[in-house]
């Protein structure tokens, strides 16, 4: 089995959007959206002022698929997925 993990870019709506488009795609075995494990923290002293709250969640999802060619869909999905919200994608290999 091979597990798919990618940081998402963007807002609940854009995870929520990728995950639903992922859940259509047939011999996809488990999709999970898991905690950061080490959230960003923000300083809010004067020296954050400027930063914006409307900046993009890192959302962390990891999608078990059974083989390579099920991996390739899945991750031309969520890019493509991505790439119409306007949300970031970023695979990796480990959280």
């Amino acid at each position: 089995m091979l597990m798919v993990r990618f940081r998402l870019i963007g807002n609940r709506a854009d995870a929520d959007s990728i995950i639903a488009a992922l859940h259509g795609i047939n011999n996809v075995e488990h999709i999970e959206e898991v905690d950061d494990l080490m959230p960003m923290m923000r300083d809010d002293s004067s020296s954050s002022e400027s930063v914006s709250d409307s900046e993009g969640q890192i959302y962390c999802i990891e999608v078990d698929t059974p083989n390579d060619q099920v991996a390739d869909t899945v991750r031309g999905s969520a890019e493509a997925v991505a790439y119409e919200l306007e949300a970031g994608i970023e695979f990796v290999d480990e959280f």
